[in-house]
């Protein structure tokens, strides 16, 4: 017994003189998860997407070739399906960086304690609800005899008519994911201190002047951490362009489930996936450049 308690002894005080191996100690499980299980299955869907499938049979050749990549990049459909999914990303992620920075700004710089804890609440609340419940919801909102030509016919307005149309998804992308943009960027602007607001009145700034050379450039990490989850959660997304979106609505992630369900195309479905991944592998990248981890 002595010599097992001298052990845990000697074996404590060697983890308090080095934080650096109780902090290896503590991520060595997760990071072997994360190798084995997350790391790996990657790889076989890398070394997958350069296989093809017997157009009689539909068995999967194992055998190497580009053909599937060329097919994406030669056929000017998955050009087009491409383009659409990074620009709906793109598109989705600059409306809430534009609905999040002034609710942000209340929240963490106007609001008093309680009315921004209510605040808080009512903005994380609508992510205890299924996502699947919230995008029906917005389809009974958009739908042609739904909430919204119903509510523009009683005000004798036109009726729009944007259900099953890029326009719809555009808005039901940004609701979803708001609460992810409006996260980041409240933690940016909590960072911010109020001596910097009041130095730039002080010296004669104006409220546009203050925002673009004292307020922008300190929350800029927080924007970015914000948009790495609404561009990731919108390039990978196939449930709302399917529900949501028309017939001329196919997004990245709709033709890898038909090409994998449906069309049993293993190996096409997994190259269409890294063309996804390489595209978010990018936009970190560049996230990271613009100091976004710093905030997350």
């Amino acid at each position: 017994m002595p010599v097992k308690e001298g052990i845990r002894q000697r074996t404590g005080a060697a983890l308090w003189r080095r934080p650096w191996l109780r902090g290896a100690l503590t991520l060595s499980p997760p990071l072997l998860w994360f190798l084995v299980i997350y790391l790996s299955s990657l790889v076989v869907m890398l070394i997958t997407a350069f296989f093809s499938v017997d157009s009689l049979t539909g068995n999967v050749i194992y055998q190497w070739t580009w053909s599937n990549f060329s097919q994406i990049f030669t056929q000017s459909v998955y050009g087009s399906i491409i383009l659409r999914t990074v620009l709906m990303a793109v598109l989705v992620t600059i409306t809430d960086a534009l609905i999040a920075l002034p609710f942000a700004f209340y929240l963490a710089k106007v609001a008093g304690r309680r009315w921004r804890h209510l605040l808080l609440s009512l903005l994380l609340m609508p992510l205890w609800a299924s996502y699947l419940a919230k995008v029906y919801a917005w389809i009974n909102i958009l739908s042609n005899k739904g909430v919204l030509p119903d509510l523009e016919s009683h005000l004798h307005l036109p009726i729009t008519h944007i259900a099953f149309t890029n326009i719809a998804m555009w808005i039901v992308f940004s609701y979803l994911w708001l609460p992810f943009m409006i996260v980041p960027i409240y933690g940016a602007f909590e960072r911010v201190p109020n001596s910097l607001l009041e130095a730039s009145s002080d010296l004669g700034a104006g409220s546009w002047q203050t925002f673009r050379w004292v307020i922008l450039p300190m929350v800029l990490p927080g924007i970015v951490a914000g948009s790495i989850f609404t561009f990731s959660l919108t390039l990978g997304d196939f449930i709302t362009p399917l529900l949501i979106g028309g017939s001329s609505s196919t997004f990245i992630g709709n033709a890898i489930y038909d090409s994998a369900i449906n069309g049993g195309n293993l190996p096409f479905a997994a190259a269409l996936a890294f063309v996804s991944i390489a595209i978010m592998a990018i936009y970190l990248l560049l996230a990271k450049l613009a100091g976004a981890f710093e905030a997350l």
